[in-house]
């Protein structure tokens, strides 16, 4: 995807994308419409979801995940070490234009 390489030259390649489905292991039930996936050459991903149940307003919810193969990096800071993919993440959502917010109101 052009984009991504527009946002950070350095972030892997995106190999799938999707709108993903849940299915219950234990009922066999499926939920559909959970999220938009994105996956990377590098085992990396990121899933945007809705979140909320009130009549007024939703939280995005931003997972990040990132695969590192060379054990001496997985001890990094979290911000820099997920900052391509934050980048990245920003850049496919336009969450800043949507939403009107430059920061995330929690961190986890």
């Amino acid at each position: 995807m052009r984009i991504v390489k527009e946002a950070r030259p350095d972030a892997s390649n995106v190999v799938h994308a999707d709108e993903f489905e849940y299915k219950d292991p234990v009922d066999g039930s499926i939920s559909k419409h959970q999220g938009i996936r994105y996956m990377f050459d590098d085992g990396s991903r990121l899933i945007f979801r809705l979140s909320g149940t009130g009549s007024e307003g939703a939280t995005i919810r931003l997972y990040i995940e990132q695969y590192v193969k060379d054990s001496s990096k997985t001890g990094r800071d979290s911000q820099e070490a997920l900052a391509p993919l934050v980048d990245v993440a920003l850049k496919l959502s336009k969450m800043q234009e949507f939403t009107g917010r430059s920061a995330p109101t929690v961190i986890t």
